[in-house]
């Protein structure tokens, strides 16, 4: 993979995991697992079941959303943003004792929007007009740009590398940002780039696009590292090599990642298809909980396995 950043003033922090990462790609998977509450019990089974933690830790942004309107919401909206409120000082805590940060944001909508307005159905905010100067959409949405800048700043001061990876999924209509195509997703997050790189100066994010169309790609000078989301059938443990070749005819220059799966790739397979995933993210509660879509085992198999690069394993980017 081509390791040149996309922000040419990246610290030298970040510049040197990004670094690393191509210099293990091939060679090892990064182990990933998303936590959405601060009780992070998914850290827990892993560490009970594997006597090991992950190298990558996954961190939900949703509570942080300025425009969370939780009167009149359902019950199982107001359960998540309270489980979640309060995840970035573990974030924080996560970095400095040298685990690989990541965040996901299910951004609540600039404007307007009820319950989960991250959802398309729940608001009717417009993404197109979130990318014209002068609209209400757009001051909102910079402003909440802008208030989420402030949260990551700290980050940033603590020299503390983050794989960013906004505008998630952005091939599907799911999410605001989608609704209107892949590519107005593009555009919004080319604007969300020259907005961090050069207005806020946020020069420790990786920057990750996260899509496996190639007509809303966003161009290999606006992101470091390309990767998709998949969730399988349950126990379909593989090397997903399919994916990984879709992805690399989009971006061949480009490291790929599974920023999020249901379910474990299988170690022998990685090994055996020579399928060069930097790393893979297991999505939180029942994925890794319940033994419903991985079983234990499996999990052991893989924390064990030589391919796979845990906490312990991870050398020190300063």
């Amino acid at each position: 993979m081509n390791t040149k950043p996309a922000n040419p003033n990246l610290q030298p922090e970040a510049r040197a995991l990004l670094s690393w990462l191509g210099e293990t790609e091939g060679k090892g998977i990064l182990t990933g697992q998303h936590t959405q509450t601060r009780k992070q019990e998914e850290l827990r089974l892993i560490e009970r079941e594997t006597g090991k933690l992950p190298a990558v830790c996954g961190f939900e942004l949703l509570a942080y959303s300025p425009n969370i309107r939780l009167e009149g919401a359902t019950e199982p909206c107001v359960t998540e943003v309270e489980y979640n409120r309060g995840t970035l000082p573990l974030a924080m805590e996560w970095g400095k004792r040298g685990g690989i940060v990541t965040f996901t944001w299910h951004w609540f909508s600039p404007l307007g929007g009820r319950d989960k307005s991250f959802y398309s159905r729940n608001t009717d905010f417009d993404p197109s007009l979130a990318l014209e100067e002068g609209t209400q959409e757009h001051r909102a949405f910079v402003q909440d740009l802008d208030h989420m800048a402030q949260l990551l700043r700290p980050f940033c001061e603590e020299h503390i590398p983050v794989l960013w990876r906004p505008f998630h999924e952005a091939e599907g209509d799911w999410f605001w940002w989608g609704r209107k195509g892949t590519a107005v997703a593009r555009d919004l997050y080319r604007f969300m780039f020259r907005h961090y790189t050069d207005v806020h100066h946020l020069d420790n994010l990786i920057w990750v696009w996260n899509s496996p169309r190639p007509d809303g790609y966003v161009g290999d000078g606006y992101c470091d590292i390309l990767s998709r989301d998949q969730y399988p059938p349950p126990h379909a443990h593989g090397a997903f090599r399919d994916k990984l070749d879709e992805l690399k005819s989009i971006a061949p220059a480009k490291g790929l990642a599974i920023a999020e799966t249901g379910i474990l790739p299988d170690p022998e397979a990685l090994v055996r298809e020579k399928a060069p995933w930097l790393w893979y993210m297991t999505w939180s509660g029942g994925f890794v909980l319940t033994e419903d879509h991985n079983g234990f085992d499996a999990l052991r198999r893989l924390y064990s396995h030589p391919y796979a690069i845990t906490l312990d394993r991870l050398p020190h980017f300063g």
